[in-house]
């Protein structure tokens, strides 16, 4: 499978392009803004994008979206407890002193247990609240990769100090939803280095109660 992951935008949020090689279909995960960017690897690959899946609706990560929607025609994929932070993109855009971006409207919601196919792999959704209340993680078993979101960092977790976050509730995601998963599990957050599951167990210290 093609992956290639870009840090886009002003606070470089891990957008991920994955693309099957015989359909030449894609699945974008979190295009928070510099569409340019994700449609050039589109472009490289000759792929088609038939999915955008949305870990969370902070501006970050769900920014690009509209955008990428009206070039590519994919349908958008989001939680749907984070469609009141969705609705506030101005609201973000303000705290961040930016202009907000366009909306569009969301064509599914993803919730706990669905999935999404590219090929012969499965997006395996993980309903991951804490660090907003529809936050989601992406299992990809046949990679042995999951896109954490803002759930799970190196050495730390998501925030919980905006707006419908809990930290009780992040914890209690990590240690149910993401800790069963196989140690060598890749794991690829919202921001920064990649790291796996077993170095997280073993160094990550938010975890060390679980």
């Amino acid at each position: 499978m093609i992956h290639e992951i870009l840090p886009v935008g002003m606070l470089q949020c891990n957008c991920s392009v994955f693309g099957d090689e015989e359909s030449r279909e894609a699945v974008v995960v979190d295009p928070g803004d510099d569409i340019d960017s994700i449609q050039a690897v589109l472009s490289r690959h000759g792929l088609r994008v038939t999915a955008i899946a949305v870990t969370h609706a902070h501006i970050d990560h769900i920014g690009g979206a509209a955008k990428l929607k009206a070039a590519t025609g994919a349908p958008v994929y989001l939680n749907a407890a984070d469609q009141p932070l969705y609705a506030s993109l101005d609201v973000q855009a303000n705290w961040l002193g930016m202009a907000p971006p366009e909306r569009t409207a969301i064509d599914a919601a993803l919730r706990d247990g669905d999935s999404l196919r590219l090929g012969q792999a499965r997006f395996e959704v993980l309903h991951t609240p804490g660090h907003t209340p529809g936050s989601l993680c992406l299992w990809i078993p046949a990679e042995r990769k999951l896109i954490s979101g803002d759930t799970l960092f190196r050495d730390s977790i998501g925030r919980t100090d905006l707006p419908g976050g809990d930290s009780r509730l992040i914890l209690a995601s990590i240690r149910e939803k993401l800790l069963p998963l196989p140690e060598d599990t890749a794991v690829i957050p919202g921001h920064g280095e990649l790291t796996t599951l077993g170095r997280e167990k073993e160094f990550n210290w938010f975890l060390r109660e679980l």
